[in-house]
């Protein structure tokens, strides 16, 4: 249980006869310097504590973080799985973290060997042409890649297509990803399996049609089996095939989507290649394409010409630059680390166990959560609440509960098409006593909801924010407290 003191929250511990620092008062007053419009009317109230003071709250308030160091991340989507702490320095030499952006191609060949070596694995482990390391997160790749389908386009005078088709499955990202690249969403079903459905595909594919986006494995964590036939109609409509990446972890090693017809798609460097995620970044969204594709992407692009690495930006086709300098480096060193440290044969290994994770929650707790499409998955399942079960708890309650018992929550109430939804990714770097302890944990919620369900929806108790009014907090946010 997380049992913290209320005091370790309090912000109101200022005190007028401590002080920290002492400040030597101007020799001149601000008004001497500064015209009266931008001069205070009132000093600020700024806190009076002690250094040691200071620093106490502020490491006190780090200890009441949920963090992947101390808990376990099962958001389902978001593969919260370990970063080598290894990477941390390595990203970290002067080499690497002191470098000029605007230094000479000559003072940074180390930087961009590493760039160049980086897209050179991920071609390899897609099987696409050519790659960007640009993109500073998966939806700003989505993006990217929006924009160079309609570059595509435009170059061979198709300028009608302006359509992007969207399944239900599909991450929440894609659909504002096609309205912000000036594209239409058409959304398709599932399948009663849970996976795209061929017909309503077929209905809505169309001379407009300029992408067909897919989430593989798909929000609900399945693998669309159908994936050459889709690609086979994508490509006959003239349009081109798009694979959000971000689920990669579960195929990665085993699977190369160039071989599944895949034109273009963005990979999550924080996700699947164990860099740093949460917390809104740092992130890298690196996107490939198939040959016919290269000639659009971001420039400038790092060339090897047999002697030196180069930044090339001359591309008369090219979308031009989607981000300042060249991406976030120190993701890249991370990414580019861990895959050199591990070779083919181990990638596969990783894929294997995150599917095994997931599948082994998935049994585990069929008879209390039962997965809402009861098959095998990949690297996350979806679960549900049976409200014949447990009329009175909710998903909300079963988040809430976790956190009491030393859980970070799952992804809730996604994706849409699942009632109830619990998204659950172990991650392959989850051991099995972990994984049993977190089984037991929402056993032991089934178990309360059937008997005590107002225990749920008191919960967490534990924990040093209680449960918000989440619906006023985003009607009438209070920026200012």
């Amino acid at each position: 249980m997380n049992n913290y003191p209320h005091n370790l929250l309090s912000i109101e511990k200022s005190s007028a006869l401590r002080r920290g620092v002492q400040i030597r008062k101007a020799g001149k007053r601000a008004g001497e310097y500064l015209d009266g419009k931008f001069l205070r009317s009132k000093p600020p109230l700024l806190p009076s504590m002690s250094e040691f003071d200071t620093v106490r709250h502020f490491t006190n308030l780090s200890r009441l973080n949920f963090c992947l160091d101390t808990h376990f991340y099962p958001l389902g989507s978001c593969t919260m799985k370990y970063n080598p702490k290894a990477y941390d320095v390595l990203s970290g030499l002067d080499g690497f973290s002191s470098l000029h952006p605007y230094c000479p191609e000559d003072c940074a060949q180390g930087t961009l060997s590493l760039i160049y070596g980086l897209e050179e694995q991920l071609k390899q482990i897609t099987g696409l042409a050519a790659f960007t390391l640009q993109p500073a997160a998966g939806a700003h790749g989505e993006f990217t890649g929006a924009l160079i389908a309609r570059a595509y386009h435009k170059d061979r005078k198709d300028f009608d297509r302006s359509e992007i088709i969207i399944p239900d499955t599909a991450h929440g990202t894609n659909p504002a990803t096609a309205a912000m690249a000036g594209c239409k969403v058409v959304n398709v079903k599932s399948a009663h399996d849970g996976r795209v459905d061929l017909e309503e595909l077929k209905k809505v594919l169309n001379p407009k049609t300029a992408l067909v986006m897919l989430t593989i494995p798909n929000t609900v964590g399945l693998f669309e089996k159908d994936i050459k036939e889709i690609s086979r109609l994508t490509h006959e409509a003239g349009a081109l095939l798009y694979m959000d990446g971000a689920n990669l972890n579960a195929l990665i090693g085993l699977v190369k989507p160039a071989d599944m017809g895949v034109d273009i798609m963005h990979i999550n460097l924080h996700k699947t290649i164990a860099t740093p995620h949460g917390g809104g970044g740092p992130g890298a969204g690196a996107v490939g394409v198939c040959g016919r594709l290269a000639d659009f992407l971001p420039v400038p692009r790092v060339i090897y010409d047999g002697k030196k690495y180069k930044l090339e930006s001359k591309s008369k086709k090219s979308i031009g630059k989607v981000k300042s300098f060249y991406g976030n480096i120190s993701v890249l060193i991370r990414a580019y680390c861990y895959l050199r440290q591990f070779d083919g044969e181990t990638l596969k290994e990783i894929a294997r166990g995150a599917v095994l994770s997931a599948n082994y929650v998935r049994v585990k707790l069929a008879k209390y959560f039962p997965a809402y499409f009861d098959e095998v998955c990949m690297h996350e399942c979806v679960l549900t609440i049976d409200k014949g079960v447990l009329p009175n708890a909710k998903t909300l309650d079963v988040a809430k509960m976790l956190l009491d018992m030393g859980f970070h929550a799952p992804t809730i109430y996604f994706p849409l098409i699942v009632p109830e939804a619990i998204m659950v990714e172990p991650t392959e770097t989850e051991n099995k006593q972990t994984l049993d302890k977190f089984i037991s944990a929402m056993t032991s919620i089934f178990l309360e909801a059937g008997t005590n369900p107002d225990v749920l929806h008191e919960a967490p108790k534990n924990c040093p924010v209680k449960r918000i009014d989440e619906v006023s907090a985003a009607r009438e946010p209070n920026l200012r407290w």
